[in-house]
């Protein structure tokens, strides 16, 4: 009985292996090894595993749509027993050019994890990422098979009272609608489901090492506008964690003054501009018009903002400044930003409109300068917030934007505009009177430049996938691959069709899981530079700045 089954077994993977596509294995296979060269961010066994597999689908699919259009324009084929032999040529160098690559795998991780302050790998688990890649791409031939037999059974269909080449299209066309709705209709609109139940959960989370503040000027106190459940956990931990006037005295050695946080979640009011109002309202409860610096900031998707981003701009200041930030999303940045893009540009809008509004309408001797803050998925909607003609006759003081996603429009048509020579992953723009750029080395002082009112910082690094994926990466190798390269760049990245945006696709998921200082995560040390520039800090000396990076260096590494 086992050896019948043990027999039927080896004459299914038999008949599956002979049905594989001859050119679709060599095309796989060399879309495969490629996915192993170094991109901009490190990967586990258990991505690189996936990636391959992926790789390797998306090649297999390159070579069997080839010898579909080689039969279609109807040239010569092989036949047997040439194919045959062709066929057992082509599986040993693919399982040749397999191992050669899985070999070579470990030296190219540790070319960026170099780079980006990581421990170098001795390994990347030839064996395990091997499997993944297997069932990787098994999942996807099932799905491409079962593609096959729909668009197979709808073309036998239409072959009775339809020409040939008529019903084949109509059934591509026909399984392609299906599939795209199942996929589109039904699996995509329930992970979205989940992952917004999910994070609705998790920031409905009441976190006991955050109990409500008793200070009346705390957002969500028993005085405030704002209920303390209702702003939800990020914005509990954004009210909870601000530096106190004392941790912020004692570092200066003088008096200083209670930062101001205001924050809106997103149940606490149904509309972008009922919420706008609410965030109004509660800021001159606080006296925040009344401080010397306002900082509008729009959070990322999930409402977080970055810690080191506001504090080191409350102790520059010695905490005379005020801030706030209104939710828009549950989800996590890259997932609002492919489901619901326009939504965090609405409310980002709606802040400023109603800020701005009365912002303006204040004696311009005793107002607070006006700021915007926005990192990631923040920054792109913050960029969004408001149109330069509606200020020019008022402007505000200045931004920072870190890490602003591939899709911001004003950056990039700043970066497309940039000044001949200076490289895609650090612009240059005209005089620098406006805006400037940084990264981990301090580029906003330009020698020669000055300031014009209103000044704008973007702190990007060259290894952040989410500011640099590029989808034109498919078929072309993104300016930034050029040389000179940014600083974590690895030398030995090369760009590959199709298989180069499948690697950038994973970075800019993964960008978030590299040390602080590169990739999607910016350190304080940039923030103060970049800051001291935006908000025109005086009375530092480098020796005080340099005090104030160790300071956050140490907090982060207790942290």
């Amino acid at each position: 009985m086992s050896l019948s089954i043990t027999s039927r077994t080896g004459g299914l993977f038999s008949r599956l292996v002979k049905s594989l596509s001859t050119i679709g294995l060599l095309t796989g296979t060399l879309f495969f090894a490629a996915s192993f060269t170094p991109s901009l961010i490190p990967r586990t066994w258990l991505l690189q595993g996936a990636l391959a597999g992926l790789a390797f689908g998306a090649g297999y699919l390159v070579g069997v749509l080839g010898v579909w259009l080689w039969s279609y324009l109807e040239l010569p084929a092989l036949k047997p027993p040439a194919s045959r032999w062709a066929k057992r040529t082509a599986a040993a160098l693919c399982a040749a050019v397999a191992v050669i690559f899985l070999w070579q795998a470990s030296e190219w991780q540790n070319s960026i994890r170099t780079l980006v302050d990581m421990e170098p790998v001795d390994s990347v688990y030839p064996f395990r990422v091997g499997l993944i890649a297997i069932l990787t791409f098994a999942m996807l031939l099932g799905v491409s098979r079962l593609f096959r037999l729909t668009l197979n059974f709808i073309d036998r269909r239409l072959r009775g009272f339809l020409p040939r080449r008529i019903a084949t299209v109509i059934g591509v066309a026909a399984a392609a609608i299906i599939f795209f709705s199942l996929l589109n209709g039904v699996l995509l609109r329930y992970a979205i489901y989940v992952a917004d139940s999910s994070f609705r959960a998790a920031d409905e989370l009441i976190e006991p090492d955050t109990p409500q503040p008793d200070d009346p000027v705390k957002t969500g106190s028993a005085a405030s506008l704002l209920d303390w459940d209702g702003i939800g956990r990020r914005g509990r931990q954004f009210v909870a964690t601000a530096p106190s006037k004392d941790d912020i005295s004692t570092f200066l050695g003088r008096e200083a003054m209670e930062p101001l946080r205001v924050y809106v979640g997103l149940r606490s009011a149904e509309t972008p501009e009922e919420r706008a109002r609410l965030a109004l309202e509660e800021l001159k409860r606080v006296g925040a018009f009344e401080r010397s610096a306002l900082v509008l900031i729009t959070p990322t998707g999930t409402g977080w903002i970055d810690p080191p981003a506001i504090d080191t701009l409350e102790y520059l200041h010695g905490g005379d400044v005020a801030t706030v930030a209104i939710q828009y999303s549950y989800l996590a940045s890259w997932l609002s930003l492919l489901i619901e893009p326009e939504y965090g540009g609405e409310v980002s809008r709606a802040m400023f409109t109603e800020v701005y509004g009365h912002w303006t309408a204040l004696p311009r001797e005793s107002r607070p300068k006006l700021y915007l803050y926005g990192l990631s998925l923040g920054a792109m909607n913050s960029q969004r917030s408001s149109e330069l003609f509606e200020v020019l006759g008022d402007p505000y003081q200045g931004a920072l934007w870190a890490g602003p996603p591939y899709s911001s429009q004003l950056w990039r048509s700043i970066t497309a505009r940039r000044n001949p020579g200076s490289p895609v992953w650090m612009p240059r723009f005209r005089d620098g009177s406006y805006v400037r750029f940084t990264g981990q080395e301090n580029e906003v002082n330009i020698p020669g430049a000055h300031w014009g009112p209103l000044r704008v910082v973007y702190l990007q690094y060259a290894s952040d996938a989410v500011a640099f994926f590029d989808p034109l990466s498919v078929y072309r190798a993104p300016e930034w691959m050029n040389q000179p390269r940014g600083p974590d760049v690895s030398p030995q990245m090369r760009w590959y069709p199709i298989v180069s945006f499948l690697q950038l696709l994973v970075d800019m998921m993964t960008a978030t899981t590299t040390p602080m200082g590169h990739g999607h995560v910016y350190a304080p040390q940039h923030y103060i530079d970049a800051w001291i520039e935006v908000t025109d800090v005086q009375g530092w000396s480098q020796a005080d700045i340099d005090r104030l990076k160790a300071h956050f260096a140490t907090l982060m590494e207790e942290q």
